[in-house]
């Protein structure tokens, strides 16, 4: 994988390897997922885990509180749980027909009638060719692990879903009569994300620099696929990663907030002008 550089800042206090944009609400100590424990607000760090569990009085076994906290999904919960979903739908469509995948697929002229078609085209995929949910996934699997452990939940799942919209959105812009299924235009925003934080932080990003420009370039040869999606998702994705690699300090939350904000006004008005030039082409 791509080389990261060495910033006590951004990396875990106990694990100088591990990249993370997390911080400790007690101390301010950076952690990676693997130190981190949920709190009611933020994460705590080990220490000050045991320092408060010195302090007060024990009342459930350490076996419960192991089991309690599997049972919240502590970890990267958001990849595993779209990820889970994903090929559940995938599988649905398989043993209904095309009923689930022509509920969920995106055309643009259902965009006024049907706007959830936006998002959740990203659940369904062609059924001709296992390569396509199987590649998503294993991207998924590999980059949604990795800034969900740097960004946190909440950002990572923001960073998914409008990536997602954005390819869509990419789609109605440029090829509104082209319906399309998968989740390429959220895996490409993953990639955009991914690159620019690294490239912003000091990493080497040859190798996925090869890996994007191949994509992109397939999605332009080959027949068949959306590439208008992962233009849309990769645009998106790479702005949101400024975004959130110039307010990752603690005193920019709310500004994080608000630009995060402005993003889904800008999908949202680019949408209406999508609907408008469509039928103006159209009819």
């Amino acid at each position: 994988m791509n080389s990261l550089p060495s910033s006590p800042d951004n990396y875990c206090y106990r694990h100088p390897d591990r990249q993370s944009f997390i911080l400790c609400q007690r101390c301010g100590r950076t952690v990676c997922p693997e130190c981190q424990t949920q709190a009611p607000v933020g994460v705590h760090c080990p220490e000050c885990v045991r320092e408060h569990q010195a302090s007060a009085p024990r009342r459930k076994p350490a076996v419960v509180t192991a089991i309690n906290r599997a049972r919240r999904g502590e970890g990267t919960v958001v990849t595993y749980s779209i990820l889970g979903l994903t090929v559940l739908v995938y599988l649905l469509q398989l043993f209904t027909g095309g009923v689930v995948t022509n509920a969920l697929l995106y055309w643009g002229p259902y965009t006024d009638v049907q706007p959830w078609r936006l998002l959740t085209t990203a659940l369904v995929h062609s059924q001709n060719s296992f390569f396509h949910i199987l590649f998503n996934m294993y991207a998924l699997w590999l980059f949604g692990r990795m800034l969900e452990g740097m960004l946190g939940r909440w950002r990572f799942l923001a960073l998914y879903v409008l990536s997602a919209l954005g390819g869509s959105i990419a789609v109605l812009l440029l090829s509104p009569l082209t319906p399309v299924v998968g989740a390429s235009g959220a895996i490409f925003g993953l990639f955009g994300a991914f690159f620019v934080i690294n490239r912003g932080l000091g990493g080497n990003s040859v190798q996925l620099v090869i890996v994007l420009g191949l994509n992109l370039a397939i999605g332009f040869i080959v027949p068949g696929i959306a590439w208008q999606a992962h233009v849309g998702g990769i645009l998106v994705g790479a702005l949101i990663g400024f975004i959130f690699l110039r307010t990752r300090h603690r005193n920019a939350a709310r500004r994080q907030r608000i630009l995060l904000a402005a993003v889904a006004a800008g999908l949202v008005v680019l949408t209406v002008i999508g609907v408008v030039v469509m039928y103006a082409r159209f009819g």
